[in-house]
Formats: C-alpha cells, sequence, structure tokens
C-alpha cells in the first residue's frame, strides 16, 4: 500500500505540476489565475513529488507515514480553506486522501511502524 500511495502522488502530481507551470486553461478553471498563492501550491506539490519519488527508491516507513498525515490533513482540510466540496481539485483532494488514509490505516495494522 505504501507503494501504491507514492506511486498515486506521482501519477497525479507530474500532469498536475505541468499544468500549473504551463498556465494550462483547465487548471486555471480550477486553480484560478496565477497568483503568488497558486505558486506557493505549486511549490508545496513539487516538494510532495520530490518526496515521493525519493520515498519510492529509499524507502523509509516512518517519513512515508508522515508525508501521508500531512497529505491528508491539508487534504481534508480543503474543502474548508477553499469554501466548496465542488472544485475538481478539493475532490480529488478528499479522494486521495481516502486511499492515503487506507495506506495508514495498513501500515498501523502491519505494526510497521514503530
Amino acid at each position: 500500500m505504501v507503494t501504491a500511495s507514492l506511486l498515486l502522488n506521482i501519477f497525479v502530481l507530474i500532469p498536475v505540476c505541468i499544468t500549473l507551470l504551463w498556465n494550462n486553461k483547465h487548471m486555471t478553471n480550477a486553480a484560478g489565475i496565477f497568483t503568488p498563492a497558486r505558486g506557493i501550491l505549486l511549490a508545496i506539490y513539487l516538494t510532495i513529488l520530490i518526496a515521493s519519488i525519493t520515498l519510492l527508491y529509499f524507502t523509509d516507513l516512518k517519513l512515508a507515514f508522515g508525508l501521508f498525515i500531512m497529505q491528508i490533513m491539508y487534504k481534508v482540510l480543503s474543502p474548508f480553506t477553499v469554501k466548496t466540496i465542488k472544485n475538481p481539485i478539493v475532490i480529488s483532494n478528499l479522494l486521495i486522501a481516502a486511499f492515503h488514509l487506507i495506506t495508514i490505516y495498513s501500515m498501523i495494522n502491519a505494526d510497521s511502524i514503530h
């Protein structure tokens, strides 16, 4: 499950980061026009992408656990901070958070983090 969650991050974040960088029309509709806040969002996404790639090659279950917990927290908070659940980014955040929550549950059940 840890590998699956890391791969999910990678496969989702590569196109998201590219569309944010290229200022793609669909991303502008979902995330708004480029602003400093959107640039900060891109930096956060790139950080998660790099961390996920690194953890895929240098597996550290405690670091992966921390990454997934952080992602779950910010993704679950996104409907409240964006003030809608209808935004496509919010919807995908909640789906990914659910997947990562299953991963966290499996890590705890397997007693893989002490």
